[in-house]
């Protein structure tokens, strides 16, 4: 049975073409603002763009390069992502050059090149996290590492270090050692900073709790910490005996209370606590402290 999928309502599309808008805005007046003038540098197309263009200065903007190298990446990433998200990256990466060719007529920030690198970094990954929460990119080298790690015993995360490193060692170069490492904190910085943006600022925690008082292990985090739980079948590997399983959902600065509840119940209780990258759904937002 065929079921039609809904569409994209139109102001979401239009929510998303602005806050790709605003993030390419800040990557912009990071690279403009902050990285040029310092000989700064950020990894993946970004980097190479700002490399090449000062080798040629009077030839080739930097606008103009980073929408050329990166053009190739987003047929793969049509074929490999999709349609919306080759649009999204598009506008991204194309609204990146246009604004950062205007903000040549801004005067940079006179700063520290230390200070340069940090404020940078924040507001690149700002903008970037902003591009890829609503669905974009603005750096092919990541869509590369995806299509090749499918044929390459390698991580995307260890395919982007390699080039990275690549990019850095290069700047050393051009650039010399002193900007190189100045680069590579922005870019750690950066770094951090789009998962903080994709991710949210809210961290949550998903904690699984094996017992055999489960019951009250349940009843006390709904009454005692507001959270509701999933109750889960469970067997033992060693003794093949059914085990109950509680499952919660909690924020960072709940984990220590959860784990005096269940102290207090069952000291021998089997508790996991892992990070979690997204909460959507249910009642977690609304839950009572």
């Amino acid at each position: 049975m065929n079921r039609e999928h809904k569409k994209e309502s139109v102001s979401h599309i239009i929510f998303r073409v602005i806050m790709i808008m605003i993030g390419a805005a800040f990557a912009a007046a990071s690279i403009e603002l902050f990285l040029i003038p310092n000989k700064i540098i950020d990894g993946g197309i970004i980097g190479i763009s700002l490399i090449v263009d000062y080798l040629t200065p009077t030839y080739i903007s930097f606008g103009f390069l980073v929408v050329v190298f990166n053009l190739p990446f987003m047929y793969f990433g049509y074929i490999q992502i999709g349609k919306t998200f080759m649009w999204s990256s598009i506008l991204g990466i194309v609204a990146l050059a246009i604004i950062e060719t205007l903000l040549h007529y801004v005067q940079p920030f006179d700063i520290e090149p230390i200070l340069a690198a940090v404020f940078g970094g924040l507001l690149l990954g700002t903008g970037v996290g902003i591009v890829i929460r609503n669905g974009g990119s603005m750096d092919g080298t990541e869509i590369l590492s995806i299509i090749l790690t499918k044929k390459l015993p390698f991580s995307v995360g260890e395919f982007v270090m390699f080039i990275n490193i690549f990019i850095f060692a290069l700047a050393g170069f051009v650039f010399g050692l002193e900007s190189a490492m100045y680069s590579v904190l922005a870019y750690y910085i950066a770094f951090k900073t789009i998962d903080a943006v994709v991710q949210g600022l809210d961290e949550t925690k998903a904690a699984i709790i094996i017992s055999d008082q489960f019951n009250e292990i349940s009843d006390a985090i709904l009454h005692r910490l507001g959270r509701g739980t999933t109750k889960l079948k469970g067997r033992g590997g060693y003794t093949d005996e059914e085990k109950e399983v509680v499952y919660v959902v909690v924020t960072r600065l709940e984990v220590t209370k959860l784990k005096v509840i269940i102290q207090e119940i069952d000291p021998t209780a089997f508790i996991t606590i892992m990070d979690t990258h997204e909460v959507r759904g249910g009642r977690f937002k609304s839950a009572v402290h």
